[in-house]
């Protein structure tokens, strides 16, 4: 049996326990906007919205069955005892315009109890079961546990509204976690949120630290928040009372981050650092603390050329014999051990890793790091792609290694662009013709079916290439095929094809790239009016909290498992494919883009950056939940191995002259910080 109490022009949906099982609007009458053991069979009543768990020093319990059930006007109040000596009150009520929940956990017994742990399942729907159904029943979950500053957005993957949001209003929330990631449900489904008070057992320096909730005998600890229908995210944060702004996330080391406190609030610390990377800002207001993330930037030369130097003395075999000596493979950060490929296809010797060579032709380009070191490796990378990595079907194999392997025309477009950038560097016209007959390959071997990450610009890039040379008919030809090739995926629609993932923002930004650029190539009202859905479904992607690795940053949440070496599962924040969407941004046409537009993906850029030292270490994933079915996370993966595309990108996407970049002074006569107006 089921209840449904209306709220703010929809409704909630309550089970026999008075948990929620579905959140229902008119508008949108085929999204429930939480899992739902129908749709998701890994989905059951463990994880129903409201369940939970608690951890002391004494022992720890769950509740989810209700000891009790109390139905009243316009709501119902549910008792639980997770443990013998505390006491879970969880009153629902509608209030009109919201959903009201109030959680009230009380220390029966006669002494005190620490509570190290405390966590309450939010179910969002984050599901990725093929694009049309995603676009039409999916919502991302937009998390951000700022203490007291807490909230979460279920917002449609379309884009369009109603948007659900849930404020807290008293209590804290200081971490989030994920459950359900594994094999099983592997990178088409989110997991299970779960929202934490306290994640402090499991994970205790997660977000900055987690705190210890004391209550004496007899006291309570109270989490209450609210659920609306909001119209817009604009809305929605406006009914946050937020206590400061921040328009940038990240400045340059030495300056001060643009905050903006509302009256009554403090500033408590993390106002300035010395050091490049991410800085906890913990405010006050009203007795309440909340916390969230800036980056202090050093500038973008010196990260890039300490990368290059690491690039060029730690991630190329030089164990091995020519020309795979040129190839670049992971390193293992804490030993400088160069990691074999040990049968898994993302830790091979091609694919992802030709980013390292990508970023050695961008800093070649603008005369950064050792000239001669840099054509010697690119002239060697060069060769070794030729030889082991090109077949001669004009298809690229993701490693070295001889065999059969599945067509994966993703390395396609990758290795056009290099070579195309090996043509401009070096003026060696083989290389041009490489990169030429490496994309019409892709062409015939089914590239016009899939939406290849790159693969827009490498054929602008290659097709005014050859014009230049005097291959006006060639690069028709290519200008051509993307043109059909766009307006077949204007004909497609929601009707996105599946690719490794079946719906994901790596799919979504290569298709606003695609759109975007055969208008540049032919101006059409059809493609216009195919991005302007697009945008707002890779906008969607990235959620706006005021934390320097989650605004606008797609959300990703596999890449730890598949490319990392702790293979763990849960939320990449921010993943370097997390730049495609700041690609796909800038190459909007005039009409669609706005001062938002390009402020949004110079931070995308910046955010980036704090995967990255002065010292050229990096990490392939920072995962960011606190835990990970109860494994820790929140912390970087010891692997280097694919994230160069980040730094790449940037440099690539900005140009030789890398405009779009602020001045300031730096070691060495350095001049070029971080991408300017990061929001």
């Amino acid at each position: 049996m089921t209840k449904t109490f209306m709220f703010g022009g929809g409704g909630v949906e309550l089970g026999p326990d008075g948990a929620p099982t579905a959140f229902l609007h008119p508008r949108d009458p085929g999204r429930v906007y939480l899992l739902s053991e129908t749709l998701e069979e890994w989905h059951g009543p463990d994880h129903s919205w409201g369940s939970g768990f608690v951890i002391t020093p004494e022992g720890s319990g769950r509740w989810q069955t209700a000891n009790a059930v109390d139905w009243h006007a316009g709501g119902v109040t549910a008792w639980h005892r997770p443990r013998a000596d505390l006491e879970l009150t969880i009153d629902r009520r509608t209030d009109g315009d919201h959903w009201v929940e109030t959680y009230r956990w009380t220390n029966t017994g006669d002494r005190a109890v620490e509570i190290t742990g405390l966590a309450v399942n939010v179910p969002v729907r984050d599901v990725y079961d093929g694009a049309r159904s995603a676009l039409a029943r999916g919502c991302h979950a937009h998390v951000f546990t700022g203490g007291a500053w807490s909230w979460i957005l279920a917002e449609p993957m379309s884009g369009a509204a109603p948007l659900l949001g849930v404020i807290v209003r008293e209590g804290s929330l200081w971490a989030y976690s994920v459950e359900s990631r594994n094999r099983r449900t592997s990178s088409n489904a989110r997991g299970h949120l779960l929202v934490h008070p306290t994640d402090h057992a499991r994970n205790p320096d997660a977000f900055g630290g987690q705190p210890i909730l004391t209550l004496a005998a007899g006291e309570s600890h109270t989490l209450s928040w609210e659920l609306g229908w909001y119209d817009s995210r604009e809305a929605f944060l406006a009914a946050t009372d937020a206590p400061a702004l921040l328009p940038s996330l990240t400045a340059p080391l030495g300056s001060k981050p643009a905050v903006e406190l509302a009256a009554g609030t403090k500033l408590l610390s993390g106002e300035t650092a010395v050091r490049h990377g991410v800085q906890h800002l913990d405010l006050e207001r009203d007795g309440r603390t909340s916390r969230t993330a800036v980056a202090f930037l050093a500038p973008v030369r010196l990260l890039t050329e300490a990368r290059v130097e690491r690039i060029l003395h730690e991630h190329r075999p030089v164990e091995r014999p020519d020309p795979e000596r040129y190839a670049f493979v992971p390193v293992d950060t804490r030993t400088g051990l160069r990691q074999t490929e040990n049968g898994w296809p993302d830790w091979t010797d091609g694919a992802e890793r030709t980013g390292m060579a990508v970023l050695l032709q961008q800093a070649r380009r603008r005369g950064w790091g050792d000239r001669q070191a840099i054509d010697d490796a690119l002239r060697g990378f060069a060769r070794f792609a030729r030889e082991r990595l090109v077949q001669p079907d004009g298809s690229v194999h993701r490693s070295s290694r001889p065999g059969a392997e599945p067509l994966r025309l993703y390395n396609t477009p990758w290795l056009a662009h290099f070579f195309l950038d090996q043509f401009h560097l070096y003026g060696d016209g083989a290389d041009l013709d490489l990169a030429a007959s490496l994309l019409e390959s892709g062409y015939a071997l089914g590239a016009a079916d899939q939406l290849l990450i790159g693969h827009p610009e490498a054929v602008a890039g290659v097709a005014d290439a050859l014009e230049g040379q005097g291959h006006p008919e060639r690069a028709g030809s290519l200008r051509e095929a993307l043109i059909d090739h766009a307006d077949r995926f204007v004909g497609l629609g929601t009707d996105l094809p599946a690719h490794e993932v079946t719906y994901e923002q790596s799919m979504v930004a290569p298709l606003v790239s695609l759109f975007a650029t055969a208008y540049a190539l032919r101006p059409a009202e059809r493609f216009v009016a195919a991005l302007r859905p697009a945008v707002r479904w890779l906008r969607a992607f990235g959620g706006p909290q005021p934390h320097v690795r989650l605004r606008d940053i797609g959300i990703r949440h596999w890449d730890g498992y598949w490319f990392g070496i702790d293979r763990q599962w849960g939320d990449v924040f921010p993943h370097y494919w997390s730049v495609l969407t700041a690609v796909a941004l800038r190459r909007l046409p005039a009409q669609l883009q706005t001062e938002e537009s390009r402020r949004t993906a110079d931070a995308i850029f910046a955010a980036n950056l704090v995967d990255f030292t002065p010292d050229g270490r990096t990490t392939c994933a920072f995962v960011m939940p606190s835990c990970v079915d109860g494994r820790p996370a929140h912390r970087p993966d010891p692997l280097a191995n694919d994230q160069d595309w980040a730094l790449a990108l940037l440099l690539r996407t900005t140009g030789p002259s890398v405009s779009g970049m602020t001045g300031g002074a730096g070691a060495g006569g350095r001049a070029l910080t971080h991408p300017c107006s990061p929001r």
